[in-house]
């Protein structure tokens, strides 16, 4: 009523003034808060993510934080690479059917468009933009002139480089935004009196308010609880190392396994995919889907027999999982090297028989000294060579479309099912099933977590040699932010101790950093060391890949740029270059650590005055 009438309360033209200026003062405040709330509502997902944390918790709301990360990441990968490379070749490049790379095989045209088919990712989708084979050696395309093949490979580098430097650039956020410790003084008094926000008016805000401060209070109690625990030192040092020795036998298992299966792909990759059936074709990538899904619950289970703070315990279950998904990676990339081996073994034979089969179609059907045009062969018809990178492409995307489908199962069934089955049948069994076996089942952090980062490190890897890769992901991490989120809030229970999440997230990034690197090693590898395949890919007639660079430089600059740039990649220059580098990173490290305990140091020193002052 009063900011309806406040205009004419006043009385005389100072006083109208007076209140015109206060009524648009108010409105621009309210105009400012407007815009805040609209910036937020802006933010993708981010309502989802704090109902999320007001009722699991900061340390489930942290995996749905970096889940959104990934998806920016990830869109820009998409971005590069759809913007770069798939649509120039397929709006500029020559069209499909006109050269062979581009053109179903005869004896596969059956079945090429058989859903089997594309969904081993064969077929019409082998013979596209999708994978590397199809895209042609020409420096130019179009009539923008676009080189594609320089194209191709600076996509391919700068999305490792882009990756290196958002990572890192992140966590040296990540350790700015640590204070250097948790103010934990009168920590309960603080959490009482001044957690509510008396601005609220919507009901169901306050609810997730309410559930927030809930929270809170439990994770400030689980910090005190042990912060105040007494232990027996010498036998919780034996269940820890009882637990260790379990998770060692558990990895030694799974590489194994994985070992036993790949060396039986390796035997029938030798004797003809052809003659097997869908099981033989894809072991590979379904054992690793399966270990990936039951290895974390048997961690999980290991790791309550070591009775650490909730938050070290999640740092040792990452580390174990951590170490099974990269042995089973890296096993994986093991296979790749002795596939592609195979290939280029089997490329010397057709290149041979290739020969053969070209004077057998010319030989006595042009007259000597002939002018005719040569015989016109139809692409499908034309012999060609084992394509190794549209196979390693291949198998990047089948692993993360097994893993997105293994994933998607899991939580239909060991979420949802699992809770419809507790829902309805406690009234009729003989035990509680919401307090018993099975119970509602709580959301897998660590397992979560390193799903997403070892799915990036094979988007990292792959999508050199499957430029489709980024687009997979995208709509892998859209749906999964849905379906993850619906699940949480309708299928889990929050879990049994709630601890707060570290306010520096760097654990999380320090792993995806490590597994960057990792990812960057073997396509390194098959880019300076490995010949491309011959008939197909954008590098084909060159002795290793980056030999575009070398040519780029030979016909589109000037000399002298390629004698400056030669010299500036001598090893005599890079390699004081980097030593100098990792000087300067060491020292800068010191001193960012020195500034840290100061800073800690002080903190101290005024939360005792504060104290001493109360």
């Amino acid at each position: 009523f009063v900011e309806k009438f406040e205009g004419a309360l006043g009385k005389g033209k100072g006083k109208k003034f007076y209140a015109y200026k206060v009524m648009m003062t108010k409105k621009w405040m309210k105009f400012q808060r407007d815009f805040e709330n609209f910036k937020t509502a802006c933010i993708p997902w981010e309502m989802k993510i704090k109902e999320i944390e007001s009722h699991f918790g900061s340390s489930v709301a942290s995996y749905f934080i970096f889940l959104r990360w990934m998806y920016g990441i990830n869109m820009i990968l998409f971005g590069l690479t759809f913007g770069l490379v798939m649509v120039p070749e397929a709006l500029m490049g020559k069209p499909y059917g006109s050269l062979p790379r581009k053109t179903v095989p005869r004896a596969e045209e059956a079945t090429a468009m058989n859903f089997a088919t594309l969904w081993d990712f064969s077929g019409f989708a082998q013979y596209s933009v999708l994978f590397y084979g199809y895209y042609n050696n020409q420096r130019t395309i179009g009539w923008l002139k676009f080189r594609m093949p320089l194209s191709y490979f600076l996509v391919g580098v700068g999305s490792i480089g882009y990756s290196f430097m958002i990572v890192t650039r992140t966590m040296a956020k990540n350790a700015n935004d640590d204070g250097g410790g948790d103010d934990t003084s009168f920590n309960f008094s603080w959490k009482m009196f001044t957690s509510w926000d008396y601005l609220i008016g919507n009901p169901e805000t306050a609810d997730n308010k309410f559930a927030s401060i809930t929270t809170s209070f439990k994770e400030a109690i689980v910090e005190e609880q042990e912060s105040r625990k007494e232990e027996n030192i010498h036998l919780t040092r034996f269940l820890r190392v009882l637990a260790n020795f379990l998770a060692l036998c558990t990895l030694a298992g799974s590489g194994y396994l994985i070992f036993f299966v790949v060396r039986r792909s390796q035997q029938f990759a030798l004797e003809g995919l052809e003659n097997y059936g869908w099981w033989e074709r894809n072991e590979v990538n379904t054992v690793m889907s399966l270990l990936g899904m039951f290895c974390p619950t048997l961690f999980d289970v290991i790791s309550s027999l070591e009775n650490y703070h909730p938050r070290i315990a999640l740092r040792w279950q990452l580390g174990r999982i951590f170490a099974l998904f990269l042995g089973n990676l890296y096993t994986f990339i093991i296979a790749l090297m002795d596939e592609i081996n195979l290939k280029l073994e089997e490329e010397k034979i057709v290149k041979y028989n290739m020969t053969i089969w070209e004077a057998s179609l010319y030989n006595g059907t042009i007259p000597e000294n002939s002018t005719a045009p040569p015989i016109q062969v139809d692409p499908a018809d034309v012999p060609r060579g084992p394509c190794w990178e549209t196979m390693v492409g291949q198998e990047f995307v089948r692993l993360t479309v097994s893993d997105m489908m293994t994933t998607y199962i899991t939580i239909l069934i060991g979420d949802f099912l699992r809770a419809v089955f507790v829902r309805f049948f406690n009234y009729c069994w003989c035990w509680d099933l919401e307090y018993g076996f099975p119970s509602y089942s709580e959301f897998d952090i660590s397992g979560n977590v390193l799903g997403l980062i070892f799915n990036q490190g094979m988007i990292w890897m792959g999508s050199f040699y499957a430029p489709c890769l980024p687009a997979i992901n995208v709509f892998r991490l859209h749906t999964s932010m849905y379906l993850q989120c619906w699940a949480v809030m309708c299928c889990n229970v929050p879990q049994e101790r709630v601890f707060k999440a570290s306010r520096s997230n760097n654990f999380y990034m320090a792993m995806l950093l490590f597994i960057l690197f990792l990812s960057t090693l073997p396509a390194v590898y098959t880019i300076v060391s490995i010949p491309p395949s011959f008939d197909c890919g954008p590098f084909s007639g060159k002795t290793r890949m980056f030999e575009v660079i070398s040519e780029t430089l030979e016909h589109d600059f000037p000399s002298w740029f390629g004698k400056v740039f030669g010299y500036a990649s001598n090893p005599g220059l890079i390699l004081p270059f980097i030593l100098l580098m990792v000087l300067s990173i060491y020292y800068l490290n010191a001193t960012s650590k020195s500034y840290k305990e100061a800073n800690l140091e002080l903190k101290k020193k005024l939360q005792s005055v504060r104290i001493e002052n109360y």
